[in-house]
Protein backbone atom coordinates (compact mmCIF):
# COMPACT_ATOMS: atom_id res chain seq x y z
CA UNK A 1 0.00 0.00 0.00
CA UNK A 2 1.74 2.98 -1.04
CA UNK A 3 1.39 6.28 1.15
CA UNK A 4 1.53 10.14 0.19
CA UNK A 5 3.63 12.70 2.33
CA UNK A 6 0.35 14.51 3.07
CA UNK A 7 -1.04 11.57 4.91
CA UNK A 8 1.70 12.39 7.83
CA UNK A 9 1.61 16.14 8.05
CA UNK A 10 -1.25 17.79 10.20
CA UNK A 11 -3.45 20.91 9.95
CA UNK A 12 -1.15 22.87 12.60
CA UNK A 13 0.89 25.82 11.36
CA UNK A 14 4.46 25.01 12.31
CA UNK A 15 5.51 27.42 14.09
CA UNK A 16 9.57 27.36 14.39
CA UNK A 17 11.80 30.23 13.99
CA UNK A 18 12.43 31.29 10.02
CA UNK A 19 15.31 29.26 8.96
CA UNK A 20 15.10 26.87 11.81
CA UNK A 21 16.81 23.56 10.43
CA UNK A 22 13.69 21.39 12.74
CA UNK A 23 11.75 22.06 9.53
CA UNK A 24 14.05 20.27 7.48
CA UNK A 25 13.72 17.44 9.80
CA UNK A 26 9.56 17.40 9.80
CA UNK A 27 9.66 17.07 6.09
CA UNK A 28 12.60 14.20 6.06
CA UNK A 29 10.80 11.97 8.87
CA UNK A 30 7.19 12.73 6.76
CA UNK A 31 9.10 11.46 3.65
CA UNK A 32 10.70 8.50 5.36
CA UNK A 33 7.71 7.18 7.01
CA UNK A 34 5.66 7.11 3.63
CA UNK A 35 8.32 5.74 1.91
CA UNK A 36 8.21 2.92 4.35
CA UNK A 37 4.59 2.51 4.14
CA UNK A 38 4.20 2.38 8.15
CA UNK A 39 0.85 3.29 8.31
CA UNK A 40 0.03 6.52 10.63
CA UNK A 41 -1.63 4.41 13.57
CA UNK A 42 1.08 2.60 13.89
CA UNK A 43 3.93 5.24 14.73
CA UNK A 44 4.18 6.42 18.35
CA UNK A 45 6.73 9.52 18.21
CA UNK A 46 7.88 11.16 21.49
CA UNK A 47 9.56 14.18 22.34
CA UNK A 48 10.99 16.22 25.15
CA UNK A 49 10.90 19.78 26.24
CA UNK A 50 12.48 22.21 24.02
CA UNK A 51 12.32 23.43 20.39
CA UNK A 52 12.40 20.06 19.50
CA UNK A 53 8.99 18.98 21.66
CA UNK A 54 7.00 20.22 18.82
CA UNK A 55 8.15 17.41 16.28
CA UNK A 56 4.62 15.24 17.14
CA UNK A 57 2.61 18.23 16.74
CA UNK A 58 3.30 18.29 13.32
CA UNK A 59 3.70 14.55 11.96
CA UNK A 60 0.54 12.85 11.76
CA UNK A 61 0.88 9.80 13.78
CA UNK A 62 0.18 8.81 17.80
CA UNK A 63 2.16 11.93 19.56
CA UNK A 64 3.24 12.05 22.87
CA UNK A 65 4.88 15.24 24.26
CA UNK A 66 6.51 14.11 27.54
CA UNK A 67 9.11 15.15 30.05
CA UNK A 68 11.97 17.15 29.91
CA UNK A 69 14.68 14.43 28.80
CA UNK A 70 12.62 12.04 29.66
CA UNK A 71 11.30 10.96 25.79
CA UNK A 72 13.77 7.56 25.47
CA UNK A 73 12.06 5.62 29.05
CA UNK A 74 8.37 7.05 27.98
CA UNK A 75 9.46 5.49 24.04
CA UNK A 76 11.15 2.30 25.46
CA UNK A 77 8.01 1.79 27.52
CA UNK A 78 5.40 1.83 24.87
CA UNK A 79 7.92 -0.10 22.72
CA UNK A 80 8.23 -2.92 25.04
CA UNK A 81 4.45 -2.59 25.84
CA UNK A 82 3.55 -3.36 22.05
CA UNK A 83 6.52 -4.43 19.96
CA UNK A 84 4.48 -4.09 17.22
CA UNK A 85 4.49 -0.53 16.68
CA UNK A 86 7.15 1.61 15.16
CA UNK A 87 8.55 3.80 17.86
CA UNK A 88 10.73 6.87 17.54
CA UNK A 89 11.80 9.36 20.28
CA UNK A 90 12.93 12.69 19.55
CA UNK A 91 14.41 15.65 20.83
CA UNK A 92 17.20 18.39 21.21
CA UNK A 93 20.92 18.14 21.90
CA UNK A 94 20.35 20.02 25.68
CA UNK A 95 17.22 17.64 26.27
CA UNK A 96 19.06 14.47 25.26
CA UNK A 97 22.64 15.04 26.36
CA UNK A 98 21.79 17.13 29.28
CA UNK A 99 19.18 16.91 31.66
CA UNK A 100 18.27 13.69 30.05
CA UNK A 101 21.73 12.09 29.21
CA UNK A 102 21.21 9.35 31.90
CA UNK A 103 18.38 7.80 30.18
CA UNK A 104 20.35 7.89 27.28
CA UNK A 105 23.25 5.99 29.18
CA UNK A 106 21.02 3.01 30.22
CA UNK A 107 18.68 2.93 26.77
CA UNK A 108 22.35 1.84 25.42
CA UNK A 109 21.99 -1.41 27.69
CA UNK A 110 19.08 -3.11 26.22
CA UNK A 111 18.98 -2.45 22.79
CA UNK A 112 14.91 -1.73 22.89
CA UNK A 113 14.30 -1.85 18.69
CA UNK A 114 13.20 1.84 18.67
CA UNK A 115 15.09 5.09 16.66
CA UNK A 116 16.43 7.79 18.58
CA UNK A 117 16.47 10.94 16.96
CA UNK A 118 18.55 14.29 18.18
CA UNK A 119 18.76 17.56 16.74
CA UNK A 120 21.97 18.94 17.56
CA UNK A 121 22.89 22.67 17.12
CA UNK A 122 25.03 23.30 20.22
CA UNK A 123 22.38 25.74 21.91
CA UNK A 124 19.08 25.87 24.19
CA UNK A 125 17.24 27.36 21.68
CA UNK A 126 13.66 27.22 23.59
CA UNK A 127 15.34 29.69 26.81
CA UNK A 128 17.57 31.65 24.42
CA UNK A 129 20.46 30.28 23.25
CA UNK A 130 22.24 28.87 26.36
CA UNK A 131 25.58 26.81 25.47
CA UNK A 132 24.56 23.08 25.32
CA UNK A 133 26.29 19.97 25.91
CA UNK A 134 27.47 19.81 22.55
CA UNK A 135 28.92 22.96 22.40
CA UNK A 136 32.30 22.91 22.16
CA UNK A 137 35.00 24.86 24.76
CA UNK A 138 36.08 28.27 24.33
CA UNK A 139 32.89 28.69 21.06
CA UNK A 140 31.20 32.10 21.90
CA UNK A 141 27.54 32.42 19.86
CA UNK A 142 25.96 35.53 19.90
CA UNK A 143 23.86 34.53 22.48
CA UNK A 144 26.50 33.83 24.91
CA UNK A 145 28.24 36.91 26.64
CA UNK A 146 31.63 34.72 26.98
CA UNK A 147 33.17 31.61 25.78
CA UNK A 148 31.79 28.62 26.77
CA UNK A 149 33.73 26.99 29.19
CA UNK A 150 32.41 23.53 29.25
CA UNK A 151 33.74 20.62 26.88
CA UNK A 152 31.35 19.35 24.60
CA UNK A 153 29.99 15.97 24.83
CA UNK A 154 30.71 13.80 20.96
CA UNK A 155 27.35 11.84 21.27
CA UNK A 156 28.30 9.63 18.52
CA UNK A 157 31.06 8.28 20.92
CA UNK A 158 28.69 8.55 23.71
CA UNK A 159 26.22 6.59 22.16
CA UNK A 160 29.09 3.58 21.06
CA UNK A 161 30.23 3.29 24.79
CA UNK A 162 26.38 3.27 25.55
CA UNK A 163 25.66 0.34 23.46
CA UNK A 164 23.68 1.62 20.65
CA UNK A 165 23.97 -0.82 18.09
CA UNK A 166 23.26 1.80 15.18
CA UNK A 167 24.42 5.66 15.34
CA UNK A 168 24.53 7.80 12.38
CA UNK A 169 24.98 11.74 11.69
CA UNK A 170 23.17 13.61 8.79
CA UNK A 171 22.16 17.17 7.99
CA UNK A 172 18.98 19.04 8.66
CA UNK A 173 19.32 21.47 5.46
CA UNK A 174 19.59 17.83 3.31
CA UNK A 175 16.52 16.41 3.62
CA UNK A 176 17.02 13.56 1.10
CA UNK A 177 20.33 12.56 3.00
CA UNK A 178 17.76 12.38 6.64
CA UNK A 179 15.53 10.74 4.65
CA UNK A 180 17.65 7.88 3.81
CA UNK A 181 19.05 8.11 7.34
CA UNK A 182 16.20 8.21 8.75
CA UNK A 183 14.95 5.17 6.83
CA UNK A 184 17.95 3.12 7.67
CA UNK A 185 17.48 3.49 11.34
CA UNK A 186 14.10 2.51 11.49
CA UNK A 187 14.86 -0.80 9.72
CA UNK A 188 17.69 -1.73 11.81
CA UNK A 189 16.77 -3.98 14.49
CA UNK A 190 17.74 -2.56 17.76
CA UNK A 191 18.58 1.09 19.48
CA UNK A 192 19.30 3.50 16.79
CA UNK A 193 20.93 6.70 17.74
CA UNK A 194 20.75 9.41 14.52
CA UNK A 195 22.46 13.03 15.29
CA UNK A 196 21.41 15.71 13.58
CA UNK A 197 23.50 18.39 12.77
CA UNK A 198 21.08 21.63 12.63
CA UNK A 199 21.51 25.07 12.51
CA UNK A 200 19.57 27.42 15.06
CA UNK A 201 19.78 30.68 12.91
CA UNK A 202 17.93 32.97 15.99
CA UNK A 203 21.30 31.83 18.51
CA UNK A 204 24.08 30.20 16.89
CA UNK A 205 25.86 32.01 14.26
CA UNK A 206 29.18 29.77 14.28
CA UNK A 207 27.29 26.32 13.01
CA UNK A 208 25.17 27.65 10.27
CA UNK A 209 24.15 26.69 7.02
CA UNK A 210 27.17 28.84 5.29
CA UNK A 211 29.42 27.50 7.46
CA UNK A 212 28.64 23.54 6.97
CA UNK A 213 28.29 24.80 3.41
CA UNK A 214 31.89 25.98 3.40
CA UNK A 215 30.86 29.86 2.41
CA UNK A 216 33.95 30.89 4.47
CA UNK A 217 36.23 27.88 3.14
CA UNK A 218 37.79 28.57 -0.32
CA UNK A 219 39.50 25.63 -1.97
CA UNK A 220 42.72 26.95 -2.71
CA UNK A 221 42.48 24.86 -6.40
CA UNK A 222 39.17 26.27 -7.72
CA UNK A 223 38.67 29.16 -5.62
CA UNK A 224 35.27 28.35 -4.97
CA UNK A 225 33.71 27.41 -1.18
CA UNK A 226 34.05 23.79 -0.41
CA UNK A 227 31.64 22.38 1.55
CA UNK A 228 32.49 20.60 4.86
CA UNK A 229 30.56 17.64 4.91
CA UNK A 230 31.14 14.46 3.08
CA UNK A 231 29.52 11.20 2.81
CA UNK A 232 30.91 8.13 4.55
CA UNK A 233 28.75 6.38 1.78
CA UNK A 234 30.51 7.92 -1.01
CA UNK A 235 34.07 7.01 0.56
CA UNK A 236 33.74 2.80 0.85
CA UNK A 237 33.32 3.01 4.76
CA UNK A 238 31.93 0.09 5.99
CA UNK A 239 30.18 0.30 9.17
CA UNK A 240 28.44 -3.47 9.63
CA UNK A 241 29.20 -5.54 11.82
CA UNK A 242 27.45 -8.69 10.74
CA UNK A 243 24.47 -11.16 12.84
CA UNK A 244 27.55 -13.76 12.80
CA UNK A 245 29.87 -11.34 14.57
CA UNK A 246 33.69 -10.49 13.30
CA UNK A 247 36.66 -11.96 14.69
CA UNK A 248 38.58 -9.96 17.15
CA UNK A 249 41.18 -8.49 15.03
CA UNK A 250 38.55 -7.41 12.35
CA UNK A 251 36.15 -6.26 15.16
CA UNK A 252 38.79 -3.95 16.92
CA UNK A 253 39.27 -2.69 13.32
CA UNK A 254 35.89 -1.63 12.68
CA UNK A 255 35.78 0.28 16.39
CA UNK A 256 39.11 2.12 15.70
CA UNK A 257 37.65 3.33 11.81
CA UNK A 258 34.59 4.60 13.47
CA UNK A 259 36.17 6.09 16.52
CA UNK A 260 38.96 8.02 14.00
CA UNK A 261 35.55 9.17 11.91
CA UNK A 262 33.30 10.09 15.23
CA UNK A 263 36.11 12.57 16.21
CA UNK A 264 36.57 14.25 12.66
CA UNK A 265 35.72 17.69 12.59
CA UNK A 266 36.63 20.94 11.22
CA UNK A 267 37.52 21.54 7.99
CA UNK A 268 35.69 18.08 6.85
CA UNK A 269 32.73 16.70 8.71
CA UNK A 270 31.62 12.71 8.25
CA UNK A 271 28.05 12.28 7.79
CA UNK A 272 25.97 9.16 7.03
CA UNK A 273 26.11 5.78 8.84
CA UNK A 274 29.04 5.30 11.37
CA UNK A 275 28.14 1.88 13.22
CA UNK A 276 25.86 -0.88 12.37
CA UNK A 277 25.92 -4.09 14.61
CA UNK A 278 23.97 -6.63 13.57
CA UNK A 279 25.09 -8.92 16.08
CA UNK A 280 23.69 -7.71 19.04
CA UNK A 281 20.13 -9.42 20.00
CA UNK A 282 17.71 -7.12 21.28
CA UNK A 283 16.15 -7.05 24.67
CA UNK A 284 12.75 -7.84 22.67
CA UNK A 285 14.38 -11.48 22.23
CA UNK A 286 15.84 -11.28 25.30
CA UNK A 287 12.75 -11.19 27.00
CA UNK A 288 11.39 -13.63 24.24
CA UNK A 289 14.14 -15.94 25.98
CA UNK A 290 12.54 -16.19 29.45
CA UNK A 291 8.94 -15.32 28.26
CA UNK A 292 8.04 -17.53 24.80
CA UNK A 293 4.66 -15.80 24.76
CA UNK A 294 5.36 -12.23 24.93
CA UNK A 295 5.16 -11.18 21.17
CA UNK A 296 2.03 -13.52 20.47
CA UNK A 297 0.67 -12.11 23.73
CA UNK A 298 2.27 -8.73 24.60
CA UNK A 299 0.59 -6.30 27.50
CA UNK A 300 -0.50 -3.65 24.91
CA UNK A 301 -2.70 -6.09 23.35
CA UNK A 302 -3.90 -8.38 26.02
CA UNK A 303 -7.75 -7.83 26.59
CA UNK A 304 -8.59 -6.19 29.90
CA UNK A 305 -12.73 -6.73 29.70
CA UNK A 306 -14.97 -9.21 28.53
CA UNK A 307 -17.68 -8.51 25.72
CA UNK A 308 -19.89 -7.04 28.39
CA UNK A 309 -17.11 -4.83 29.83
CA UNK A 310 -16.26 -6.60 33.11
CA UNK A 311 -12.67 -6.73 33.87
CA UNK A 312 -10.80 -10.32 33.35
CA UNK A 313 -8.24 -9.12 36.32
CA UNK A 314 -9.15 -10.27 39.87
CA UNK A 315 -7.84 -8.59 42.22
CA UNK A 316 -9.93 -9.87 44.98
CA UNK A 317 -6.64 -12.21 46.71
CA UNK A 318 -4.88 -8.42 46.88
CA UNK A 319 -7.81 -7.09 48.37
CA UNK A 320 -8.28 -10.07 50.79
CA UNK A 321 -4.43 -9.42 52.03
CA UNK A 322 -5.18 -5.75 52.59
CA UNK A 323 -8.28 -6.53 54.58
CA UNK A 324 -8.09 -5.03 58.14
CA UNK A 325 -9.49 -7.61 60.85
CA UNK A 326 -10.52 -7.04 64.36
Amino acid sequence: MAFKVAEYKTDLHIDWCPGCGDFGITSALQQALAELEVEPHNVALFSGIGCSGKFPHYINAYGIHTLHGRPLPFAIGCKLANPYLTVIAIGGDGDGLGIGVGHFVNAGRRNVDITYIVANNGVYGLTKGQASPTLRLGMKTKSLPKPNINEGINPLLLAFASGYTFIARTYSYDVRHQVETFKKGILHRGLAYIDVLQGCPTYNDLWTKDWYMGRDHIDPETGKPQTRLYRLEDTGYDPVIPPEGLSQAEYEGRVAQFVQKALEWGDRIPIGVFWKDESVSTYEDRIRATAPTYLDWPPALRPICDAEGWPLTDIRKFLDELRVTG
